[in-house]
């Protein structure tokens, strides 16, 4: 039986995990994982084990979706306390190296007065030996580079500290990633290996090509019970939609989110990738739907649900390049995307501003993107012009309008666009709630309230598709969809100010005789 071909079970997910937690942007690269270490996860489990009766109420409560609470039963409790010891114990150069961070950050905001800064190097913490430069920017304000690569190589950064969960899909909403650890369960397969690691290849080629039993255990180096355990997760027959590609024409297919697939006979291109895992759906597109191979992959940004992970890893070995706008090199606030995606094993592309990427029959122009990001200091965000098909397509995920004269300056470049997708999550979460452990100094709540992580409300929309040109538009569906909500943790009504404003725009391009949709689940457009 272990030399036949076995597929990849329809509702097949992983989950990818560093010290238990779901791994994003912030908890793998280096400086970034280590803060969040030592100033969200571990005072959160500390917290969780002082009242773990306050954490699980309050992880229940739809008012307090998307806080910060441990969604672990108390009677597991014990376990956590294990976990927390662990990570204290396995992980004391992380947590040395967070604390060097802010000794750093307070060197120098006292001893950085405008003359050299020479003689601070000597007085910082040793951690940060060779990882970092002093320097001052044009406005004389003095700033802590780190060298990036070089992070990555010292012991800030432990590939040990990740593993991977295999389980099926069962319906039922998986606890908030930003906050609730996943403990060992008799439904998953726990596998201790870093995300890189060839076996994963050999495991998501199974959803297409199909492997053996023998070959996965093997590459996993799986006791019994593991096999056991990984067989049933497999089929007998690859489960693929026979419509995941197309002949003629071009095809957009819309899976979520700011999740689209464009296609024409010669090439796939997919943004953000946010792949839904439940194979028996009938209301959404799923893996089964993805065309076999994906020329290009786009990223906009770095949050967690538009560089997910999960649906990353599953995509390896089928993806030609990963686009990824270029950070702003070592700033603390703009970890670099291409440097996380190649530590697993994606093959990137790195792009500026205006930067041209050729895919067969089509071009991918990278255009600036404005906001969402708490008015922090970050370059690693993207908008793209996708010519496909003989159509311009504006993929604008959570950029904000803003600025309109910058998307004028989009269309003398690229010239007008057919559909615009925008992203209107014009009520977003304070800068403290996804950022708070990278702030080096404390800000006001007041301050940190006006500083959101919104995308265009209804005037800033309308200004985007006047300055494009655009002839239709497409709102993003905004963590509506309830199989997202273990990473989105959003919750509207009918007197939501977001949904206001998305039909305050649809109506102005009603009033414009222009074609406009908020999207959900699933839409297909042909031509």
């Amino acid at each position: 039986m272990s030399e036949e071909f076995r597929y990849l079970h329809p509702n097949f997910i992983i989950e990818p995990l560093v010290d238990g937690f779901y791994a994003w942007h912030h908890t793998v690269a280096p400086a970034q994982a280590s803060l969040n270490l030592a100033k969200l996860q571990v005072p959160m489990l500390e917290s969780y084990l002082q009242n773990p009766q306050v954490h699980v109420a309050a992880s229940s409560n739809p008012a307090l979706r998307g806080g910060f609470f441990v969604n672990i039963p108390e009677d597991r409790a014990g376990e956590v306390k294990d976990l927390l010891s662990r990570i204290k114990t396995e992980r004391a150069s992380m947590l040395r190296f967070a604390s060097a961070i802010a000794e750093a950050e307070e060197i120098l905001r006292q001893g950085a007065t405008g003359f050299g800064l020479d003689a601070l190097y000597p007085k910082l913490p040793t951690e940060l030996s060779g990882l970092v430069e002093l320097a001052y920017d044009t406005s004389n304000q003095p700033t802590l580079r780190f060298i990036e690569p070089a992070a990555y190589m010292s012991p800030a950064y432990l590939e040990d500290r990740q593993s991977v969960q295999l389980s099926l899909e069962t319906g039922v909403e998986r606890p908030f990633i930003l906050s609730t650890p996943r403990l060992p369960s008799e439904t998953v397969l726990d596998l201790p290996i870093p995300f890189r690691h060839e076996g994963l290849s050999e495991l998501f080629r199974a959803r297409i090509h199909g492997t053996t039993l023998g070959a996965l255990r093997e590459a996993f180096e799986l006791d019994d019970a593991g096999a056991a355990r990984l067989d049933s997760m497999l089929i007998d027959a690859p489960d693929l939609a026979p419509d995941r590609h197309i002949d003629t024409g071009a095809r957009i297919r819309y899976f979520g989110h700011a999740c689209l697939v464009m296609q024409t006979p010669e090439a796939a291109l997919v943004t953000d990738p946010f792949i839904n895992g439940d194979g028996t759906a009938t209301d959404r597109y799923t893996y089964r739907d993805l065309p076999d191979y994906i020329d290009v992959v786009l990223i906009t940004h770095g949050h967690q649900d538009h560089i997910v992970l999960e649906t990353l890893l599953q995509l390896r070995g089928r993806v030609g390049t990963v686009v990824v706008p270029r950070s702003s090199r070592g700033n603390l606030c703009d970890p670099s995307l291409a440097l996380y995606l190649e530590r697993v094993g994606l093959p990137v592309t790195e792009v500026d501003d205006f930067a041209e990427v050729e895919f067969p029959g089509g071009k991918v122009t990278a255009t600036p993107f404005l906001g969402e990001h708490a008015d922090l200091d970050i370059r690693a965000k993207s908008t793209y012009c996708v010519r496909i098909g003989g159509k311009t397509l504006f993929v604008g995920a959570d950029s904000s309008g803003i600025d309109p004269g910058l998307y004028r300056y989009m269309r003398e470049h690229v010239g007008e666009v057919d559909i615009a997708f925008l992203g209107m999550e014009c009520a977003g979460a304070p800068l403290t709630w996804l950022y708070q452990a990278l702030l080096t100094r404390p800000v006001t709540k007041k301050m940190s309230d006006s500083r959101t992580l919104s995308g265009s409300n209804a005037a800033q929309a309308a200004a985007i598709m006047e300055e494009l040109g655009a002839h239709e538009a497409c709102i993003y569906a905004m963590g509506e969809e309830s199989w997202l909500g273990h990473v989105m943790a959003t919750s509207y009504n009918e007197d939501s100010y977001q949904l206001q404003q998305i039909d305050e725009f649809l109506s102005w391009c009603g009033d414009r005789g222009i074609p406009a949709e908020h999207l959900y689940g699933q839409r297909e457009w042909r031509w």
